[in-house]
């Protein structure tokens, strides 16, 4: 029998300015224990997804490997992760590892990984985790050095020393929104058993900058991050370099290693990885003033979608995006989209359970009285008092259908759209990223019709409303994903990191000689 590959994914985007923190029971797997999946019923639910392990198993299925799936666990970005969940969670994935590789043997590893999880105890877990997988690759009778360990990580990755250290190749993300996702996954796979063979030698670069940037100038359909990104795949197609990745890091964790760098895998030379790494950087920070963000207030957006605009206008809350941390149940757009009597109008979405099972005990077609929203924290808005008729009930589920992540199932739990006025509001149990046109239509409602579209997300959406909007406004709304490095304050953080610190220098790298 042929000796099996594994696979792994403890995943999770830590806020460490959120309140909320993020808890061993947050790490589900198709809403059960993350540790109770077996195997097979990962591969069932990933095989066939635009996911990274999609991709693991796409490429596995391609090249004729064997790979298990040791563990799927991931928690909706939110605060700092209790200490005893990951460690749980880490404990579980390496006993297994240990115990697989001593029965079957061990090709390689494969660890999807976000790259911005902090822990209680540990601002760098996947430093962490990276480090101890190592430790049990080296303990395999004396294998460890010839069994190669490959990472992807999320775009957002906030990559240190540490990480780079122990892996021998990490593949992030190319673009924001993360429609690529599947690819880095069978770029992954394909890497891992070249290695494995013999046949490339992954060696690998790692440079950080002074640097940190908001989320609406790393999106790689707009500049400057779609020009950055074509050089960064002009660095990829370069004789002996298998990878480039441009890691633009998540500035909402106050952790040292917060921000943006650079890793670039090559053939066999540590050199021209270097090399190649310290030309992708020097682009970076010469383009770093272009990060700047410019944002609307939000009855301004709202003005022009009421009066001016011919077709659909996006109103991005991305300082609430659950998708970086955000409580999801923020009411400062919604309270102004009301007030402001506009028409053919959605807000998607508020969490909050308790609106829901008022709305599931009336009824569709009933009138309830709920305090909607602003339960988490005072930041994001106070509750709305609203009178509103139940449109429909659902019990939040759908197929994902746009590229970023595609085939995947999305569980929003219980479902109820409430309609006030011309206003109608998506109100889930559980927070979601509205990312997708699909939630809307999977709750009856088509984005293309409406005059004006409210979302709790700060690029993801891009993916599907890039095409279908008039217009998109990233708004001036409080939170804990605000893109305005004025509205935190960070003790953790290295110091000298521009924009922070306006007159920061880099002492670029330079090519070894």
């Amino acid at each position: 029998m042929a000796t099996p590959f594994f696979s792994a994914a403890i995943g999770h985007e830590t806020n460490t300015f959120a309140v909320t923190p993020t808890r061993l029971a947050d790490f589900d797997f198709a809403g059960g224990p993350a540790t109770d999946a077996s195997p097979e019923q990962i591969r069932r639910r990933f095989r066939g997804t635009r996911t990274v392990h999609g991709g693991y198993l796409a490429a596995a299925e391609e090249l004729g490997f064997e790979l298990e799936p040791l563990l799927w666990a991931f928690a909706t970005p939110s605060g700092v992760v209790e200490q005893a969940a990951y460690e749980e969670l880490a404990s579980v994935l390496l006993e297994r590892l240990a115990r697989r590789g001593r029965e079957a043997g061990c090709g390689g590893v494969l660890l999807d990984l976000h790259g911005a999880m902090v822990s209680e105890h540990l601002e760098d877990a996947e430093g962490d985790l990276i480090e101890r997988t190592r430790k049990v690759l080296d303990g395999m009778d004396g294998l460890g050095a010839d069994v190669p360990l490959v990472v992807t990580l999320d775009l957002h990755a906030n990559v240190s020393e540490r990480m780079a250290a122990h892996a021998d190749a990490i593949i992030g993300f190319e673009e924001y929104p993360h429609v690529d996702a599947f690819e880095r996954g069978v770029q992954a796979g394909r890497l891992i058993h070249a290695a494995a063979a013999g046949t490339v030698r992954p060696r690998l670069a790692y440079v950080q900058l002074p640097l940190v940037t908001m989320p609406p100038k790393q999106c790689t359909l707009i500049p400057p991050a779609r020009a950055l990104l074509r050089r960064a795949q002009a660095v990829a197609r370069e004789p002996g370099v298998l990878d480039a990745t441009i890691a633009h890091g998540f500035p909402f964790a106050d952790i040292r290693d917060a921000g943006t760098s650079v890793l670039v895998t090559a053939d066999g030379s540590a050199e021209l990885a270097a090399a190649h790494a310290a030309e992708l950087a020097r682009a970076l920070w010469r383009r770093r003033r272009d990060f700047d963000v410019t944002l609307t207030p939000v009855a301004e957006a709202i003005r022009f979608a009421r009066d001016d605009a011919t077709g659909l206008v996006v109103l991005a809350d991305g300082s609430d995006n659950p998708g970086g941390g955000g409580p999801c149940d923020g009411t400062v757009v919604l309270r102004e989209v009301l007030a402001a009597g506009v028409e053919d109008a959605v807000v998607a979405v508020i969490a909050d359970p308790e609106a829901v099972a008022a709305a599931a005990e009336a009824g569709v077609g009933e009138t309830i009285e709920v305090r909607l929203g602003g339960k988490t924290d005072r930041r994001h808005g106070d509750p709305v008092e609203l009178r509103a008729g139940v449109r429909l009930l659902s019990d939040g589920r759908f197929v994902t259908r746009s590229r970023m992540g595609a085939g995947g199932v999305t569980e929003m739990g219980r479902t109820a759209v409430l309609q006030s006025g011309g206003v109608r509001v998506v109100v889930t149990e559980r927070r979601v990223q509205p990312l997708d046109a699909e939630l809307l239509r999977s709750v009856g409602i088509e984005p293309r019709a409406q005059r004006l579209v409210a979302l709790k997300s700060a690029v993801h959406f891009r993916s599907t409303y890039q095409q279908i909007a008039e217009r998109i406004f990233d708004l001036d709304t409080p939170g804990v994903h605000r893109p305005d490095f004025a509205a935190y304050r960070y003790r953790r953080l290295r110091p000298g990191v521009y924009p922070l610190d306006r007159n920061a220098g880099f002492p670029e790298p330079s090519a070894p000689s």
